[in-house]
């Protein structure tokens, strides 16, 4: 074999090997995927080609002038009236097996396409697109002031903008007659009105479902299967309408992809209604499980107890041996009763915030004086060590109590010579009061702390006396904060001017 004339070629396909004419296009709906591209002549097998349209909506094409058309081309084709704009999805031989699934009637009614789509093709489609939105909104204003029980999902213009297509949902058969003349004589178009199911309108606007994929609607189905609550009820599901529903508030399609492998593996279980004899008791069915072919008894029909798991073949052969009027030791095989395997969570003991940023503490504001605040910032201006810092602020505390208690001694006898003011202005007081009222008596006298006998003073006198002592340590400030506001507004001038000769 001469291997210095051969002729190579650089692969241009995926990494799997395949041709990327097979997968190309992906993020349109409803795609198919042609595994039988790169086969030679393929595409001149049969002139079918299979056009696309917006979302969900395709149609079948004859290619009577043998355009060389490959998956993604945009292509004008026959429409009535006027043409359409679509993009090719599929061709060759799996085009006629997708004709088969459409179920199409009739051979005649597939169409023909025209050309590759023209620049000013293109231009024209995108402009009908972008009203797509503002028709469908004012149309469902209209429908509703027409008073129709009916929701207007989605609407499509022609390519060539002369024709759109409303589709709308509704639960009964609505006469929609005046609507269609309403419409168009609002938007002078012709106007084709489609019942669709909610199952397409789910399809058609797309969504993620709670498996958190694409909806299967949206991607690659295309004929939609009646779904009942008998497949949940093999696949022994709870029947709760919010779990078994989909986007559609219908019956998610996907119950249907497995309960042929839940009706083979059922048929190995042993019936419900069958009772398990034992030397020890009855055991009554209270679980299965139906795909690993396990089941699970219990003692008490109503109530999980003494629950024991066992395989199928094993309630079978207990089955068996009831019939014979025998009956086994106990459900297992093994003097140890089967346990479940349960799957380990690795992540059972990490918290929902470990990756969380650590939020900076606050730093506490000292309590302290302001001369301690500031001797502390001048000791870690100066480097000091923070133990030297707070021994001094103590004793610098403890210093100043001493002062202050040594300062209220020596203003004790200060505060005895300034006892006999408050007597002056209690005497004041009686002369201004009137005849009728009583005087108030003079409470005994109490000896202080010297032992000296102290002028008789009212309450509010000896209210005051401690207070003269707590405000501060001489005795002459508070003396004359006291003076500067004087007992009662009543009082004349010349008592407040004899009290300042006095002091």
């Amino acid at each position: 074999m001469d291997f210095k004339n051969m002729k190579f070629t650089v692969g241009d396909g995926c990494s799997r090997g395949l041709c990327r004419r097979g997968c190309g296009r992906q993020d349109r709906q409803l795609n198919t995927y042609d595994w039988l591209a790169d086969v030679p002549g393929n595409a001149e097998s049969t002139d079918l080609v299979e056009v696309q349209f917006k979302n969900t909506r395709k149609g079948y094409y004859h290619n009577v002038n043998a355009l060389d058309l490959k998956k993604g081309d945009v292509v004008a084709v026959e429409a009535s009236p006027g043409h359409d704009i679509g993009v090719v999805t599929l061709t060759g031989k799996l085009v006629k097996l997708q004709v088969k699934k459409a179920n199409l009637k009739s051979m005649d009614d597939i169409k023909r396409i025209y050309r590759i789509a023209k620049p000013v093709d293109i231009d024209k489609w995108r402009e009908a697109k972008s009203r797509e939105h503002g028709t469908m909104i004012q149309s469902r204003q209209i429908a509703k002031d027409l008073n129709l029980q009916m929701k207007i999902g989605d609407v499509e213009y022609q390519g060539d903008g002369n024709k759109a297509i409303f589709y709308y949902i509704a639960d009964e058969r609505v006469d929609f007659r005046q609507l269609i003349k309403v419409l168009a004589e609002t938007f002078h178009v012709r106007i084709e009105m489609k019942q669709i199911g909610a199952r397409q309108e789910a399809g058609r606007i797309g969504g993620t479902g709670p498996c958190g994929r694409e909806l299967c609607c949206a991607t690659w189905m295309k004929n939609f299967v009646s779904v009942s609550t008998g497949a949940a009820r093999y696949q022994d599901i709870s029947l709760n309408p919010q779990k078994l529903a989909g986007m559609c508030a219908k019956l998610k399609c996907c119950l249907n992809y497995v309960v042929d492998s839940y009706i083979e593996a059922g048929r190995k279980l042993p019936s419900r209604e069958v009772v398990l004899q034992t030397i020890d008791g009855d055991h009554f069915l209270f679980k299965t499980d139906i795909l690993a072919g396990l089941v699970t008894y219990s003692t008490d029909k109503r109530l999980a107890a003494n629950l024991v798991t066992i395989t199928a073949q094993r309630a079978l052969e207990i089955v068996e041996m009831n019939r014979r009027g025998e009956k086994p030791d106990s459900l297992s095989d093994s003097d140890e009763p089967m346990t479940e395997n349960h799957q380990v969570d690795l992540l059972a003991g990490e918290s929902l915030t470990r990756f969380d940023k650590a939020k900076k503490k606050k730093k506490q504001k000292s309590r302290g004086n302001k001369a301690d605040n500031k001797e502390a910032k001048a000791a870690n201006a100066n480097n000091q060590q923070p133990a030297n810092n707070q021994q001094a602020s103590a004793e610098n505390r403890k210093q100043r109590r001493a002062e202050g208690k040594q300062q209220r001694q020596e203003d004790k006898p200060q505060q005895q010579r300034q006892e006999g003011k408050p007597q002056q202005r209690q005497e004041g007081k009686q002369q201004q009061r009137p005849d009728n009222k009583p005087q108030r008596d003079a409470k005994p006298q109490r000896p202080d702390a010297n032992g000296d006998q102290q002028k008789p003073q009212d309450d509010r006198q000896r209210q005051r006396g401690p207070k003269q002592q707590r405000n501060g340590g001489n005795g002459n400030g508070g003396q004359r904060r006291r003076q500067g506001k004087p007992n009662t507004p009543q009082q004349p001038k010349q008592e407040k001017a004899n009290d300042g000769g006095n002091q």
